[in-house]
Parts: structure tokens; sequence; C-alpha cells
């Protein structure tokens, strides 16, 4: 089952880059370390996106994943009045 679920795990996330078979046969070393590399990458962009926001700049979602009112509220104050429409 733990082959299956890694092979599983190269092929999506891998975004189309490899087929079944070539990571059916595939060498154990090289799926491995292809699986541990994948794993490696979206463990790291995680990491940069959890509450991480540039200094300067605020996040309109909280934690939580709702949006923030109050900071929302100051971000769209420069917007009111304005439309491109008429």
């Amino acid at each position: 089952m733990n082959l299956f679920s890694q092979i599983h795990q190269i092929l999506f996330h891998g975004k189309g880059g490899y087929d079944y078979d070539t990571v059916y046969h595939m060498p154990i070393w090289l799926r491995k370390f292809t699986f541990n590399e994948i794993k490696k990458f979206y463990e790291e962009e995680k990491e940069t996106s959890e509450g991480k926001t540039p200094e300067g700049q605020t996040n309109l979602i909280g934690p939580d994943g709702k949006v923030n009112t109050p900071e929302f509220a100051k971000a769209s104050k420069q917007y009111k009045g304005r439309s491109s429409y008429k």
C-alpha cells in the first residue's frame, strides 16, 4: 500500500510531470528521492504562506480563512465613490 500511496503522491503533486509507468518502474532510491523532494517543496511552500505578509502590507484574510473586516474597510476606503461604469 505504501508503494501505491507514494506513486499517487508523486503523480498528483508532480502536476503532470510524471506518468504512472515511469514512476512505477523508477529505481526505489530515485522514487524515494523524488517523493521526498516534492514533500519538502510543499512543506516549505506551506511555511512561507502561513500568516507571513511582507512588511508594510496587511492581510485581508484572517488565519481562520474569513475576511478581516476592519482591515478590509481601511483598504477599500480609498476606492469609495469611484466606479468605472456609468
